[in-house]
């Protein structure tokens, strides 16, 4: 797995771009501010048609004006039925969850339970792992071996939280991990965690070394919308 996560989302959560943009932008949208965002944004753009991805993880939307939009389905894949993809997505996200939170820095972890949008439990734990060093040679070798073991005094720390708050939980509909892509791997691989894996999202939230109001942050982003949108340009048409 790769490192850390990137930056995922727009500073201005929910807001639809201006009509001058030319370059992919990325937004992250609430799911319930998401009816609202999608009225808008086909107001401002000459009205929205779409489609479903063949993996049925992306709703594709492309608008009157050209303006083309790629919108993540969280906790998917969509099942439409007879339903149009937007109409699909919205009933999709309006749908109540129970899902696990387990963010994991080299800062910190926590871990909690989000029962329809509010955190209903919540841990949270630090570490200390120190950070790089510009020594060589021995010193270079020893803090190399200390910093080693203080990631995984970290990384079992963080197992024996996840498995306090999320192992004992029941009836989740998915869990979503956020921040280092390796240490969260490594929490996971706990045989104890075994019948979480099918449940993890795709999707890595970017956060902050986990604290409570981390965990608060990333509860409230649990069934957001991210959209990838495009505008059409003149180069793009010929």
């Amino acid at each position: 797995m790769p490192s850390d996560s990137t930056s995922e989302a727009d500073p201005t959560p929910g807001r639809v771009p201006p009509a001058d943009t030319t370059s992919p932008r990325r937004v992250e949208v609430p799911a319930a501010r998401m009816p609202g965002w999608l009225d808008r944004l086909g107001q401002a753009h000459s009205g929205l048609t779409a489609t479903l991805s063949a993996d049925a993880h992306l709703v594709q939307v492309r608008a009157g004006d050209g303006l083309q939009a790629e919108l993540t389905v969280p906790f998917g894949p969509l099942r439409p039925g007879p339903l149009d993809p937007l109409a699909a997505l919205l009933d999709h996200l309006a749908r109540p969850r129970r899902v696990g939170l387990l963010l994991v820095r080299r800062g910190g972890f926590a871990a909690g339970v989000v029962q329809s949008g509010v955190l209903a439990e919540a841990r949270v734990g630090t570490r200390h792992v120190q950070g790089r060093t510009a020594a060589g040679g021995w010193s270079q070798k020893r803090f190399a071996r200390r910093r080693l073991k203080q990631t995984d005094e970290l990384c079992a720390a963080a197992t024996e939280l996840a498995v306090q708050v999320l192992g004992a939980a029941t009836g989740l509909d998915a869990v979503l991990t956020g921040g280092d892509r390796r240490l969260l791997a490594a929490v996971l691989e706990d045989k104890r965690l075994a019948r979480l894996r099918p449940l993890v999202a795709a999707r890595v939230l970017d956060v902050a070394d986990p604290r409570r109001r981390v965990l608060e942050a990333a509860a409230a982003r649990c069934d957001a919308v991210l959209a990838t949108l495009t505008e059409q340009t003149e180069d793009s048409t010929r």
